[in-house]
C-alpha cells in the first residue's frame, strides 16, 4: 500500500525531489509550496477536472481508475474549470458569506452542545462518532435544506464518496465509493425533484428551473457539497483532538487563553490537513520545476507536504499559537483549503465548527485522555 503520509516519503519533497512520479504510473506527486502555487497559477495547463484517481494495491503498485474525460459535463464546482466553475461557485457562495456564517453560529453552537450532551456517558465520550462525525453532517444538512432525519445515510455516503478524491484508494474502497456515489446521486436527484423551499438546495433548484444549470450538473454540485463539505470537517475535528491529547500543555494553554483556539484550529489544518491532496490533469506536455510532465498525466497536489515545507514555515512541525501561519515566514497561510480560484467555499464554516467544538471540549474538562479507539476519558 502506498504510504503518502510516510515521513520518509514526505521528506524527499523538501530534499531535492519536489516532484515525484508514483511508480511507473501516470501520476506525479508535488509536495513543495512554491511548485503547488505554480500549478494553481496555470489553470490552462493544469485542469482541475478529476479525470482519474489512483488505486493502490497490496503489492505497492498503483493503477489508474478513469473518472471522466477532460471537459466532461460531470466536472462541477471544485473539479470544474473557467466559466463553468465560476457559475457553480456563484450559486453556492450566497449561502456562505461572512454574514451568513455569523448568523449560523447560534445554530452550530446548539448542534455542538447537543452532540456533546448526548455523547457523554460516565465521563467518557466517543468523540469521533458523537461529535466529529455528527456535527459536520448535521450542519451541512441544515445549510443545504435536506431532511435532518437523513443525517446517518448522508454521513455514510459522504465518507464513502470522499475517498475517490483523497489520493489513496484500495480496490475494496473503490467498490464502496462507487456504490456510495450511486446511492447519494439517486438521493439528491430525488431531493432536487421535490422542489425544496430553503437552503442551497432551493437555490440550485431555482437555477435548474431558469435553465442556468442542467439537472445532472446540479446533482453533482450537491454531491460535492455533501461529501467534501462534511467529511473535511470530520477530519479537522478528529485531528484537533488527537493533537490536544498528545500535547496536554497546548490544551492547558487554550483553556486559559480561549482566544487562541482559532489559531490552534489553523495549526491543526496546517499540520494535519483534512485532505492529503487533490488532482490536476496535465492538458499538454509541460514542465514543472525540473520535471517533464506529458499530456494526459496527472499531478497530485500534496497539501500536507506543502504545509510542512521548511522553506515556507520556520520549524514546520511545531504547534505555533503565537504567530499566525500568514506571518510565520511572510509568504502566506496554509494550503489545507487549497489555493487560488478553487479555495474551499466552506473554509469559514469549517473553522467555525472547529472553534466551537474544541471550545466545548476544553471548557467542559480540566484534562482528558484518548484511547486507541478514539474514545475520550474526561476529567472535569
Amino acid at each position: 500500500m502506498l504510504a503518502l503520509d510516510d515521513p520518509a516519503f514526505l521528506s524527499r519533497f523538501h530534499a531535492g525531489h519536489p516532484v515525484q512520479r508514483i511508480g511507473d504510473s501516470p501520476f506525479f506527486a508535488v509536495g513543495t509550496w512554491d511548485l503547488i502555487a505554480d500549478v494553481v497559477r496555470r489553470p490552462q495547463e493544469f485542469s482541475s477536472n478529476l479525470t482519474a484517481t489512483m488505486v493502490c494495491h497490496d503489492d505497492g503498485s498503483v493503477s489508474e481508475f478513469p473518472v471522466a474525460g477532460l471537459g466532461d459535463a460531470m466536472h462541477v464546482l471544485a473539479t470544474a474549470d473557467g466559466p463553468r466553475h465560476r457559475l457553480h461557485r456563484s450559486l453556492v457562495m450566497p449561502s456562505l458569506t461572512p454574514a451568513r456564517i455569523r448568523a449560523l453560529e447560534p445554530y452550530v453552537t446548539e448542534v455542538v452542545d447537543t452532540a456533546w450532551t448526548e455523547g457523554v456517558q460516565d465521563d467518557r465520550i466517543d468523540w469521533i462518532h458523537a461529535v466529529a462525525q455528527r456535527v459536520p453532517i448535521t450542519v451541512v444538512t441544515e445549510l443545504l435544506g435536506l431532511p435532518h432525519d437523513d443525517v446517518d445515510d448522508l454521513a455514510r455516503w459522504a465518507g464513502g464518496t470522499n475517498v475517490l478524491i483523497d489520493g489513496v484508494i484500495t480496490p475494496d474502497q473503490l467498490t464502496t465509493a462507487t456504490t456510495a456515489v450511486g446511492e447519494l446521486t439517486s438521493y439528491l436527484d430525488g431531493a432536487l425533484a421535490s422542489t425544496p423551499g430553503r437552503g442551497v438546495l432551493a437555490d440550485i433548484a431555482a437555477a435548474v428551473d431558469r435553465g442556468d444549470l442542467d439537472r445532472p450538473s446540479a446533482v453533482m454540485v450537491l454531491l460535492q457539497l455533501v461529501a467534501a463539505g462534511s467529511d473535511s470537517t470530520v477530519g479537522l475535528l478528529t485531528s484537533a483532538v488527537r493533537i490536544l491529547a498528545r500535547h496536554p500543555d497546548v490544551a492547558a494553554r487554550l483553556r486559559g487563553e480561549p482566544g487562541l483556539i482559532p489559531a490552534f484550529i489553523d495549526e491543526t489544518l496546517r499540520l494535519e490537513s483534512p485532505f492529503r491532496g487533490h488532482f490536476r490533469h496535465v492538458v499538454g506536455d509541460t514542465t514543472l520545476g525540473d520535471a517533464h510532465l506529458p499530456a494526459g498525466s496527472h499531478v497530485y497536489l500534496m497539501w500536507r507536504a506543502a504545509n510542512r515545507d521548511p522553506d515556507q514555515f520556520d520549524d514546520p512541525s511545531r504547534i505555533d499559537l503565537d504567530s499566525t501561519t500568514a506571518t510565520r515566514t511572510g509568504h502566506g497561510t496554509h494550503l489545507a483549503f487549497g489555493k487560488g480560484l478553487h479555495l474551499c467555499v466552506g473554509a469559514a464554516l469549517a473553522r467555525l465548527q472547529g472553534r466551537l467544538s474544541i471550545g466545548r471540549l476544553l471548557s467542559a474538562t480540566t484534562h482528558f485522555r484518548q484511547s486507541s479507539s478514539g474514545e475520550l476519558t474526561l476529567v472535569r
